[in-house]
Order: C-alpha cells, then sequence, then structure tokens
C-alpha cells in the first residue's frame, strides 16, 4: 500500500469506521516521536507499573541517580546492590526485573537498530523473553518507540474503556475481546495511530461523553 499523508489516513479511518469522526475532528493527529534506546525505555516502562505517573517519576530519577550520568549501564545495574535499588523506592519483584533487562541487554543485545529491522511479532517474540516484560510492554514500546502504525493492545484496560464508551459494548471477557478485535479489524494499517486517539479521547472525556 502506497504511503499515505496524515489527511488521507484520517479520511480513510472516518470511511472505514464513522464512529471515529469525531474523534479525528477533535484531536490533532497523533505525533510520531522514536526513542532509539530501547533498554532504557524497558527499564523505565517497568518502574512505572502500576504506579501514579508522579510516584513513577520520583523513583526512576531516584534510580538514575545511582549511576554516573544518570543512566544504569547494564554491566552496573547487574552489580548493583538490591538494598540500594530497593532503597530507591523499588519493590522487589521490580529489581529482579530491571536485572532481568540488564542481563538481556548484555548478553541478546537489544539496538534499535536490529530490533527495527523486525516484524512485530518477532520483536515482541524476542523482548518478552526477557523475566517481567509481558506482550503489553512490548506494544507500547513499538507504538510509542518504534512508531509502528499498525499496533491494536487489546490488553491495554484504555482502550478497552474507550472502546467500551464508544462502542457501547456490553460484552465481558472473550466475547469483550473478540468485540473489540472485529472492530479494531477496520482500521488496518493504522490500528495504533487509532489507539493513540483513543487515549487521548479518553483522557479527555473520561465518562465517556
Amino acid at each position: 500500500m502506497p504511503a499515505r499523508g496524515n489527511e488521507a489516513i484520517k479520511q480513510y479511518l472516518i470511511k472505514q469506521d464513522r464512529k471515529l469522526r469525531p474523534l479525528i475532528a477533535r484531536i490533532p493527529f497523533p505525533s510520531a516521536r522514536r526513542n532509539r534506546d530501547v533498554y532504557a525505555t524497558l527499564l523505565h516502562s517497568i518502574i512505572a507499573q502500576q504506579l501514579s505517573v508522579k510516584a513513577a517519576d520520583t523513583i526512576h530519577a531516584r534510580v538514575l541517580a545511582l549511576f554516573p550520568e544518570n543512566y544504569p549501564e547494564p554491566s552496573l545495574l547487574r552489580r548493583m546492590p538490591v538494598a540500594r535499588l530497593r532503597a530507591a523506592g523499588l519493590s522487589r519483584q521490580k529489581t529482579e526485573y530491571l536485572k532481568s533487562i540488564a542481563r538481556f541487554a548484555m548478553e541478546e543485545g537489544m539496538a534499535y537498530s536490529d530490533l527495527a529491522k523486525r516484524s512485530d511479532e518477532q520483536i515482541i517474540e524476542q523482548l518478552t523473553q526477557i523475566h517481567g516484560v509481558g506482550r503489553w510492554t512490548v506494544e507500547m514500546l513499538l507504538i510509542f518507540s518504534f512508531n509502528r502504525r499498525d499496533v491494536f493492545s487489546v490488553d491495554d484496560v484504555g482502550i478497552q474503556n474507550a472502546m467500551r464508551a464508544l462502542y457501547g459494548l456490553d460484552q465481558t471477557g472473550k466475547a469483550f475481546k473478540l468485540a473489540l478485535l472485529d472492530i479494531a479489524e477496520h482500521w488496518r494499517p493504522y490500528r495504533a495511530i487509532v489507539c493513540k486517539y483513543l487515549w487521548r479521547w479518553k483522557a479527555l472525556n473520561p465518562a465517556g461523553a
């Protein structure tokens, strides 16, 4: 498929799914920014899990401050005493996960240039080998660091809540996820772009109005 500009993508999505029209009309086209430090991004993702933005930022800053130039090089992170990481605010489990990421970076590598050559599923398969890194974490990496346009994170709670409100869905469990996947098929090959619209729309409309 030939590359489309932003306006062409917007018109394509509206044609594919009329429910998206008010979102696309109101919300600016999602920005496309790449973060090439996969290692640092994964560390931050693990630290931020199940925390408020403020708490995550505070603990992340404390962890970085333990290392020269505020950067936890893999070899240094592997050797960092657990007690010091825990004192920065990390749980024991998250400490294990960070050390697993550092170990993987040293033994397997996770250079952006190498990973960028792979398909979405290949990157997911590669990085979910790391203890503590699940599919959702890598999907967020694909969307926000690699700027992949056709990733759909069916397990993301924000996406689930937004789609339930926008489409008036009342299913639960497996039927609910199947409904989400069915709707998202209409957005290909721009499912990740729609996800960004949905996150922004739900943030602007917490009640789904």
